[in-house]
């Protein structure tokens, strides 16, 4: 991961030339403020590179996940990237694959990133549940006939 250098939104709309200097030397800038999220600033060739290398990233899972072979191949690497999935049974693997190769399809074509992070977060949540025996218990036991009453609207 590249570092990315950081100047202030009041830096930005101050000195615009000097910012726009400091892009030429850097894939990005961090530009912070104080109220609001940080914004990223980059050139559009950069992210249009960016782009197709999601693009080809997607493509390549998808081709890959279609033959045995390759789903094979993405299910091995799985834990090296995913350590906590030796926690979930094969099939539930199996499931985490297919999810997150549809996340970064929809990552590339569509550009919405989000549900990539909801998909690995879930998954990691029932990998932690899994791996603590009690907890697991717990969460999978069958509950009694109690009624505790009606649940109000969050």
């Amino acid at each position: 991961m590249t570092t990315i250098e950081e100047v202030t939104f009041s830096d930005l709309s101050r000195h615009a030339r000097d910012v726009a200097a400091k892009l030429k030397g850097a894939e990005r800038l961090r530009i912070t403020r104080r109220d609001g999220g940080d914004l990223i600033l980059t050139t559009a060739e950069r992210e249009e590179r960016r782009e197709e290398a999601v693009a080809t990233i997607a493509r390549t899972f998808a081709a890959l996940i279609k033959s045995d072979e390759g789903a094979r191949a993405l299910l091995l690497a799985l834990p090296e990237t995913f350590p906590w999935v030796r926690h979930l049974d094969p099939e539930e693997v199996q499931e985490f694959l297919v999810e997150i190769v549809q996340a970064v399809r929809d990552a590339a074509d569509i550009d919405v990133y989000g549900p990539l992070s909801g998909i690995v977060a879930a998954w990691k949540a029932t990998a932690r549940i899994k791996a603590d025996p009690e907890l697991h218990r717990d969460l999978t036991s069958p509950l009694d006939a109690t009624d505790y009453g009606v649940v109000a609207a969050p």
